[in-house]
């Protein structure tokens, strides 16, 4: 390995992945989501990058680990029995596989994340 095997975020050419989530996963808007993943593990259980997304809301399942840093707009993350976190530019999270709710765009949102999903 070498500092040329450095994954610098704002040199990166990635392509972005443009989506929506599943229909029947989207409760309000139209969430349009462009994921920029500029990294992949060799082992295959770990990548970063970063993630943009549209006003909307939809319901989310983490099966993996994933450390989140907004740095741009403003979003609401509510839990299974309602309990909300709003989340803004600037703060840091982490977000245990297991968690299942809601992800609500309330200004276009932009974060820097890293996922862990582990392998059976």
């Amino acid at each position: 390995m070498s500092i040329q095997d450095i994954v610098d975020f704002s040199q990166a050419n990635t392509a972005p992945d443009r989506y929506r989530p599943a229909a029947e996963k989207v409760l309000k808007g139209d969430p349009e989501q462009t994921l920029y993943n500029h990294y992949n593990s060799p082992c295959g259980q770990m990548n970063a990058g970063v993630w943009e997304g549209e006003v909307g809301q939809w319901k989310v399942n983490y099966t993996e680990h994933e450390y989140c840093e907004i740095v741009q707009g403003v979003s609401v993350l509510r839990d299974a029995e309602g309990n909300a976190k709003t989340l803004r530019a600037g703060d840091r999270f982490v977000i245990p596989a297991g968690f299942s709710g809601t992800w609500e765009v309330l200004e276009p949102c932009r974060k820097i994340y890293v996922v862990f999903e582990q392998k059976a």
